[in-house]
Parts: C-alpha cells; sequence; structure tokens
C-alpha cells in the first residue's frame, strides 16, 4: 500500500512539473531587429514561434537576412539565410506600412518563397499600390498590378477575428491603433491554446492622439493579465522623456508607457501586472538614449513590471 501510494504521488508530481514547464516555455521569440530607425541591419521584425517548434511568423519585417544571419551565428537557426528564410518564416504579420517595418520583406522577396502577408487592410493597400509596383519593385504577391508573380498572398485581417496563421499553431486578433493623427498601426494578439502575446506596432499615447485605441485594447487583455494567460508585452519607447510631446510624432517615451501600464492595471488590478514581461521595441538610435530609456523605466516601475529590452539574435522565452 505505501508503495502504490508513493508511486501514485511521483505520478501526480511528474505531471506537475510537466504542466508547468509547459505553461513557462509557451512561445519562443527571436528578435531579428529590434530597432526604430537609421541601422537598416537591425530595426522591428520579431520571429515568433510556439517553443519547441521550428515555424515562426515575423511579426513586422524591418531586418530579416542581416538579423537571420545573426541568429544563425548564435546557433539559433541552422543553415544558410536564404535557406532560413524560405523554410522556417511562414508567414509575415505587418503593423503598418511604414519602411521601417517592412524594408526586409520587399527587400528580401525575390530569395524568399511563398508564404501569406497578414495584415488589416489599410496596411495590405499600401503593399499593393505602394511597394509591389513594378515601378518601384517586382510585384511578388497575388493582387495589384500585373503581372502578378503570386509568391505572397495577402490576407486581409478584421477586427475582433481571430485568424490561423497558416502552416503553424498560432492564431491571431487584431487591434486598430492610431500613429499621428489619422494614421493607423496594429496591435496583435497571438494565440497558441490558451497562452497569448501581444505585440503592438507603432503608437501614442491616447492622450496626445486624441483616441482611446489603447484604453480599447487593455479592456479586452485584461481578463488575460488577470488570469496569466496573456505571456507578454511587446510596445514600443522610441524616445526617452526628454523627448517634447509635440514631437513624438505617434511614439511612446517611459512616461507614456507607465501612464498606459497603469490604464491597464485599472482593469486588471496591479497584482497581476507584477512579474509581466513587457518587451520594449523600437528605440530610435541616439547616443545614450537606451541607456536613458532604461534607467527611466525602472525609476518609474512602480507595478513592479519585468521590463526587457530586446537584443538582436538574443532569444525570449515565454
Amino acid at each position: 500500500m505505501a508503495i502504490t501510494r508513493i508511486y501514485y504521488y511521483f505520478c501526480v508530481l511528474i505531471m506537475i512539473t510537466a504542466g508547468t514547464t509547459t505553461a513557462q516555455t509557451a512561445f519562443r521569440v527571436i528578435p531579428l531587429g529590434v530597432k526604430g530607425g537609421s541601422d537598416e541591419s537591425n530595426l522591428s521584425a520579431y520571429a515568433l514561434a510556439v517553443k519547441g517548434t521550428e515555424n515562426y511568423v515575423c511579426l513586422d519585417a524591418g531586418t530579416l537576412h542581416a538579423g537571420i544571419r545573426k541568429a544563425i551565428e548564435a546557433n539559433l537557426f541552422t543553415g544558410d539565410p536564404a535557406a532560413v528564410l524560405k523554410t522556417n518564416i511562414k508567414g509575415y504579420l505587418i503593423t503598418h506600412p511604414h519602411l521601417d517595418h517592412l524594408s526586409g520583406l520587399i527587400i528580401n522577396s525575390p530569395d524568399d518563397g511563398p508564404k501569406p502577408i497578414y495584415a488589416l487592410p489599410f496596411c495590405l493597400n499600401a503593399f499593393r499600390d505602394k511597394y509591389f509596383t513594378w515601378q518601384t519593385w517586382g510585384n511578388f504577391t497575388n493582387e495589384g498590378e500585373k503581372p502578378q508573380l503570386g509568391k505572397y498572398h495577402y490576407v486581409p485581417l478584421a477586427i475582433g477575428k481571430e485568424t490561423p496563421l497558416e502552416q503553424t499553431d498560432l492564431h491571431v486578433r487584431p487591434f486598430f491603433l492610431s500613429h499621428t493623427g489619422p494614421n493607423l498601426s496594429t496591435a496583435f494578439l497571438i494565440r497558441h491554446g490558451d497562452n497569448h502575446i501581444l505585440y503592438l506596432g507603432d503608437t501614442g499615447p491616447d492622450a496626445i492622439e486624441k483616441s482611446n485605441a489603447l484604453q480599447q485594447l487593455w479592456k479586452e487583455v485584461a481578463p488575460l493579465v488577470k488570469s496569466k494567460k496573456l505571456r507578454a508585452i511587446f510596445m514600443e519607447v522610441s524616445f526617452a522623456n526628454e523627448q517634447s510631446d509635440h514631437l513624438l510624432f505617434g511614439h511612446l517615451t517611459p512616461r507614456h508607457l507607465m501612464t498606459e501600464m497603469a490604464v491597464l492595471a485599472q482593469y486588471a488590478g496591479t497584482e497581476p501586472l507584477k512579474g509581466l514581461p513587457v518587451v520594449i521595441t523600437h528605440i530610435k538610435p541616439a547616443p545614450g538614449r537606451e541607456q536613458a530609456i532604461r534607467t527611466q523605466l525602472d525609476h518609474l516601475n512602480t507595478l513592479k513590471l519585468n521590463i526587457i529590452i530586446p537584443q538582436q539574435a538574443t532569444p525570449l522565452d515565454f
């Protein structure tokens, strides 16, 4: 009887440990590019996969080849950059049509393989009408100017609707963001099972943008924060606090980010936010700026968030 009981508790312990391990490693993110401008070899692009798989989607695509090459050097991928691009990257989620978020996709399109481009219609329209035209580049897509080479196919997303991501076990739901007045950006809520990651494109604070887009987003994700099903938030901080509000151009500072996190805390409570990973994206290069942003975020972090400033080709597991 004693042996049976010990065996029973041993099995329960294994099950609990296995469940905990799975919960701790739901996603792997490989930053292919992390900056907000000027260095074309390190622009916003984050390869996301279910942990333990090699089927990645790219959240924005400012830098691809240079980031993949660095990831190969760090033993995160095997093969050459062109092969990894074709084989491991199963599609692109693009937040908005600014070049620092999609130029890698366009430049690498001749060497890429067939795959989808997911975005809201305003963003896909810019691809079709401004970028993949024969005046500026070849049309490697299935829409727009002829001849259409058909390598990429556009997948228009819809607000409030979840869409499966091809050749992965991931799903995405988009939300509008404001990025300087009438210009739009997107937040992507990516799901695998009960686990989620929230990735925001460029956006300014609601108060300056004269918008409630972030407030609505926080209302939507607050239940996931409460239940610990939101594994991380990727959110931009382009400038340090010294940047004047009228010169933000649809971006955030540490002060504004923490103000928005306080709004999230109003809906989710402060306790569930403790330790929540918040990955700081899109820092615009300038001498001393990254360190200033890090210091200011630490000083303002009364919510005890887990602030992460990502580095190119350094993996993040959530």
